[in-house]
């Protein structure tokens, strides 16, 4: 009778080779995580300052009342911007007007001109002083009716 060839587990030498390659040891170091788990823990929850229920006291409620806040902060930072260049721009129209000049021909003229006053020195200029605001028209060349 032959004797019976034995399987040989592959499993095993793979696995061998694997720790071969990646020189992996049996005693790895142990990763401690507190630290950095409480200081995160503790910056949403000092974020969270102020809600109510258990959305300033369960840390899963806690996260998503934060992030959601924090992606609405980021949203209206720039709604921000583009509100306030909503308003200058109503205040220069505004002003213009009351001389007789759309805003369109007023920015037209100062751009040929040379003038380089952005929309809110204009709308701080058109809304504290008038007299300063119909120099600038002057000196755009714009016919003042």
């Amino acid at each position: 009778m032959a004797k019976s060839k034995k399987k040989k587990n592959y499993r095993l030498k793979t696995n061998r080779a694997a720790a071969k390659r990646y020189k992996v040891l049996k005693s790895a170091m142990r990763v401690k995580r507190a630290v950095n788990a409480k200081k995160k823990k503790r910056t949403y929850f000092k974020a969270a300052k102020g809600y109510q229920g258990g959305r300033s006291r369960l840390l899963r409620t806690v996260k998503e009342a934060v992030e959601r806040a924090w992606c609405y902060a980021y949203r209206d930072r720039k709604v921000r911007k583009r509100d306030f260049r909503r308003l200058w721009i109503v205040r220069i129209n505004a002003a213009a007007r009351e001389f007789g000049v759309s805003y369109s021909k007023l920015i037209g003229a100062l751009k040929k001109s040379n003038i380089i006053l952005d929309r809110k020195m204009l709308a701080v200029i058109a809304y504290s002083d008038s007299n300063t605001f119909k120099s600038i028209l002057e000196k755009a060349g714009v016919k003042i009716s």
